[in-house]
């Protein structure tokens, strides 16, 4: 039995970006967003980020004290209805964990980090979005404050993803720290630019796509300069940003750019914009880009809604995986159904819905690994859910599915360590005894009396003696897993035809 999202009539997100931090809360009519509130604040979380990939106290005093005033704002929703993505910035501190961590109490709400080709589906979901449903293909591009993303796709479909460390912010800090704006510091912004893009021009020809398309705050900043300063009509153009650059560089200094269209918040991180910009227009043969009102916000609240909608993406990764992978769709299915079960008994009244989910794809995917090697494949299993591109997923959640995983046989002495969250224990044991009940490879007869429950030193296994009698492998095999838990400081006792399964504490 799966567990559904109830349909909620209002749906937020919180979009950590490392130039901007935004809320946007929208209320859902005929499957669509209507925005009701929007709330924006430049952290520039990038521009804190030392050389030594370390956010400085102050970058994260700044962040703090905003998203206590967004997690106001979001009292009294229900964590289903708030979905909060981290992206570039997060994705490289090295000391993202411990802000996360007072990040959430802040804002009430656990925090996603999302890979870099995960953030450029999301943005091409909000840019598609805001699009008419034409059938060209586009090819959509978002600079962010640290990192620019590339897609191909068409309706609502990316085909193509990719994502770049360039971004206004990082770009801005490298070539114009000091605020000067010189034909040098330009020119190295923009080869720079195009040394990065050079890596996926094959894979994005302009022959691949008939429609270019700008999303966020540098695109639209730079298409409303463009045009109300008449260096180009409506558009962003390669022209009119090269008149733009001139105009920049006989300013000489950003203290002395006004310009029309300019909010003062984007000054600091024109020039980067603007030289990443003019990098991708000579790199990939753009000559002319419309700017898409949805970007990476709009996108995280489809993708949430569609998962309200069992239109779940990650339900489709999974799939995907099974079918490239070769998975016995049999025998995962067997697992999963079992799993399950085990879980709700095991959690008991903590049994949660997301978890339910991930014991799910965790029993769908365990045994991927094989199509690397059969010995130790549980290991091959968790390493590609930890670090495979898989659409849908946060990282936090590829990390927990690849701990089940890696839970699911072997060594239990090497999981404490890694098993940092009581909540996974469920879980793991849950996927465990379901691979070993199914160790045969087809319908079991299970017992009638099969029960797992919580006691107070962990979880209670009871089934039928007469059972394990005439299963003389499967009793076999608990008491060899016996012999593994107590390995890990666990307990694990038969008596009178009853299995006792104890963690601890």
């Amino acid at each position: 039995m799966t567990t559904t999202v109830p349909p909620y009539p209002v749906l937020a997100t919180v979009d950590l970006g490392s130039n901007s931090f935004r809320l946007q809360i929208s209320r859902v009519v005929d499957d669509q967003l209507y925005t009701l509130d929007s709330l924006k604040e430049t952290v520039r979380l990038g521009a804190g980020l030392t050389s030594d990939k370390l956010l400085t106290q102050e970058v994260q005093d700044r962040a703090l004290a905003c998203l206590a005033r967004f997690g106001e704002r979001l009292r009294g929703f229900e964590p289903a209805q708030v979905r909060v993505v981290g992206t570039n910035t997060l994705r490289v501190a090295k000391n993202a964990p411990a802000f996360i961590e007072q990040a959430e109490a802040r804002l009430g709400f656990p925090i996603e980090i999302i890979a870099g080709r995960e953030e450029a589906r999301l943005i091409y979901l909000g840019a598609a979005h805001s699009l008419p449903a034409t059938k060209e293909k586009r090819l959509v591009v978002d600079i962010g404050g640290g990192s620019t993303e590339f897609i191909i796709g068409a309706q609502y479909k990316p085909l193509v993803t990719e994502s770049l460390p360039l971004g206004c912010v990082s770009y801005s800090l490298r070539y114009f720290a000091d605020g000067v704006l010189t034909k040098q510091a330009f020119r190295d912004a923009t080869l720079a630019a195009r040394n990065e893009i050079q890596r996926i021009t094959q894979a994005y020809p302009p022959d691949a796509w008939q429609l270019a398309v700008g999303t966020s705050g540098t695109a639209r900043s730079l298409r409303d300069i463009l045009e109300l300063n008449d260096y180009s009509g409506g558009d962003i153009t390669l022209t009119g940003m090269e008149r733009l650059r001139g105009e920049l560089i006989r300013r000489g200094q950003l203290r002395n750019v006004a310009l029309n269209g300019l909010k003062s918040d984007r000054l600091p991180v024109l020039p980067g914009g603007l030289a990443i910009m003019i990098g991708i227009f000579e790199e990939l043969g753009v000559d002319r880009m419309i700017v898409a009102e949805g970007a990476l916000r709009d996108g995280v609240l489809y993708d949430l809604l569609g998962r309200q909608q069992e239109k779940d993406m990650r339900d489709t990764t999974v799939t995907a995986f099974k079918r490239r992978y070769h998975v016995d769709l049999a025998q995962a299915e067997r697992v999963a159904t079992l799993a399950e079960r085990f879980y709700r008994m095991a959690a008991g009244d903590d049994a949660d819905a997301d978890m339910v989910k991930q014991v799910l794809w965790a029993a769908r995917l365990h045994e991927i690994g094989r199509t690397i090697a059969h010995t130790a494949y549980h290991k091959h299993s968790a390493y590609i859910l930890q670090h495979a591109d898989m659409p849908g997923f946060s990282r936090r959640e590829q990390a927990t599915l690849a701990l089940i995983v890696l839970g699911h046989r072997g060594d239990m002495g090497k999981m404490v360590p890694q098993v940092r969250e009581p909540v996974l224990w469920p879980a793991i044991i849950a996927l465990r005894l379901a691979v070993l009940f199914h160790r045969s490879r087809t319908e079991v007869a299970l017992p009638q009396a099969l029960d797992l429950r919580p006691v107070s030193r962990g979880f209670e296994l009871t089934l039928e003696g007469e059972w394990l009698d005439a299963n003389p492998l499967t009793a076999s095999a608990l008491k060899q897993e016996s012999a593994q838990w107590k390995t890990a400081g666990f307990c694990l006792n038969f008596r009178q035809g009853q299995v006792q399964c104890v963690t601890p504490i």
